[in-house]
């Protein structure tokens, strides 16, 4: 059962859990599988803390026992550690029948890279054992525990070494397993070399949905011991698969998914329409409201609002100065009547010349400079902040990863928000990305993308004006932020010197921005935000 759970919603969670297991058993089904903590939904952070939250967890988990008669279920959830010694709880996986909990299998691996903390709260288990239903036997594992086969591995231990020797007849995995663009790849190379090594068939359940950045793309798994997959979930729906493993040498194995550049911007559209939706969803708000400027990055995060929200639930306001130009307006408001959102215009011109009115006398002998231009976009985020607050929107924001990587941003200005859509996407995927969205019909219209990128906050301002080429600035980015690499590889791969420098030391200087930025929808393998964990007072390429 591939769920969408609500983190510290223990009624709907259970719910949906229950009615899964009904529906497991009426179709005669001996064992039912959902994901890692579903009880309590991923990733539950510092709620662990409260002796009150494991208590609900355990309730919960005893009142779905209760509906476990005839059928075995197996579910995750934090488990009280027993000992004195270590953390208070486990991360495992409950096995239910019988009306009890008949089985616990806790988390051995504790990832603690990426957006991952796991050992802040848990206890590693130790002593795991496999479990028989109806006959066959089961080794089952959280996670992380199949995940120590990369040729560098984390850990010095391999918990399908110890469960191997009792002669297990599956794998069963579940899992809370992040979406970015490459991860479903490299899951399936981790769990193809599990079944290799151990010469067993796999079953790998992951969850679907997003807590706030933290999106999971489902696609579950069913494999033989070939390594062949034999069934693949939905990506990012909720899904239900019945298996029977009696059959499974006359199934059909389903075509290979490839992953290629057209379904990569497949996933992450869909990724960040879920994203959002969940957003609103669960925190109980319905209505979008974001700054539409008559560039790419607003244009793509209003498609993305529609699609995630509907397009009578999103506001776009149009707020040009002296210094906008007039297709600005005329883009944005073809853009308006392609997805029927509802806009407004307001201009700004009147309100920034009345604050240059009241800084004249501490302006005086100064020169036009970056002041100025932040002026402008933190009166825009007033406006639009005013309206949220008024009419309860929330407010997108429609920074992408380049520019929040360089600080080609304006803190209190065009960096307000409750949520940051493209914060993950580098301008050269924003382009692609709106390419994929137009690959069947004009959405978006063609003169914002082809356009050059600006601000306009200057007179005939262009991004290129203070930014190299995007394919230029992007690369290095990559390479620095995703890959971790030094100046001096990032230059043996083809860039100046200067050049690299430069852009690394704006990297490095704007972290304090990105400190106060929104929390932003992690799409790549090394988003901004937890995952990422710099200092403000450093040095380094300083």
């Amino acid at each position: 059962a591939q769920l969408n759970y609500h983190i510290g919603n223990f009624e709907s969670n259970s719910a949906k859990i229950i009615d899964a297991i009904k529906k497991a058993s009426d179709a005669k089904c001996d064992l039912i599988v959902f994901a890692e903590l579903a009880v309590c939904g991923y990733p539950p952070l510092d709620f662990l803390d409260y002796k009150d939250f494991i208590g609900r967890c355990t309730s919960s988990i005893n009142k779905i026992a209760e509906h476990c008669k005839g059928i075995t279920a197996i579910v995750g959830a934090p488990v009280p550690n027993p000992e004195l010694n270590g953390k208070n709880i486990f991360n495992a996986a409950c096995v239910l029948s019988d009306g009890k909990v008949s089985h616990v299998v806790a988390k051995t691996l504790l990832p603690t890279y990426d957006v991952f903390d796991e050992y802040r709260w848990f206890e590693s288990g130790k002593n795991n054992k496999c479990f028989t239903v109806n006959g066959c036997r089961i080794a089952l594992t959280v996670c992380e525990d199949l995940w120590n086969m990369d040729d560098d591995p984390l850990y010095t231990s391999w918990p399908m070494d110890a469960l191997i020797e009792e002669q297990p007849q599956i794998m069963i995995n579940i899992a809370a397993s992040p979406f970015n663009y490459l991860h479903a790849g490299d899951r399936k190379k981790i769990l193809e070399k599990n079944i290799r090594q151990y010469h067993l068939p796999l079953i790998y359940v992951n969850q679907v949905g997003a807590h706030t950045d933290i999106l999971f793309d489902g696609g579950s798994l069913v494999y033989n011991a070939n390594a062949e997959i034999v069934v693949e979930g939905k990506y990012f729906e909720e899904d239900f698969i019945i298996y029977d493993v009696d059959t499974e040498a006359k199934r059909e194995l389903p075509a290979k998914k490839e992953v290629t550049a057209f379904n990569r911007y497949s996933w992450i559209e869909d990724a960040l329409v879920m994203g959002i939706r969940d957003y609103f969803g669960k925190m109980g708000f319905k209505k979008a409201i974001l700054g539409l400027s008559g560039g790419i990055d607003s244009a793509l995060v209003t498609v993305l609002a529609a699609r995630a929200l509907g397009a009578e639930n999103v506001h776009a306001v149009l707020m040009p100065s002296q210094f906008s130009s007039s297709h600005s307006i005329s883009d944005s408001e073809v853009l308006v009547k392609n997805l029927g959102v509802s806009s407004e215009v307001l201009p700004i011109s009147g309100i920034y010349d009345t604050y240059i009115s009241s800084l004249e006398k501490d302006f005086r002998n100064t020169a036009f400079d970056v002041t100025e231009e932040n002026l402008q976009a933190r009166i825009r985020g007033v406006l639009l902040m005013a309206l949220s607050n008024k009419f309860g929107y929330i407010l997108l924001n429609t920074s992408n990863k380049s520019e929040l990587a360089v600080g080609y941003g304006t803190l209190y200005g065009d960096m307000c928000g409750g949520l940051s859509v493209i914060g993950d996407l580098y301008k050269t995927d924003v382009f692609a990305l709106c390419r994929y969205i137009n690959r069947n019909k004009e959405v978006i219209p063609e003169n914002i993308i082809t356009k050059p990128p600006s601000a306009e906050l200057r007179p005939d301002q262009k991004d290129s004006d203070s930014l190299p080429a995007y394919d230029v600035l992007d690369d290095i980015l990559l390479q620095y932020i995703e890959e971790a690499k030094s100046p001096g590889e990032i230059i043996k791969s083809g860039h100046s010197d200067e050049l690299v420098m430069r852009v690394l030391k704006m990297v490095n200087r704007n972290e304090y921005k990105r400190y106060q930025a929104p929390p932003i929808l992690r799409i790549s393998p090394k988003a901004f935000g937890r995952g990422r964990r710099m200092p403000l007072v450093a040095k380094y390429l300083g």
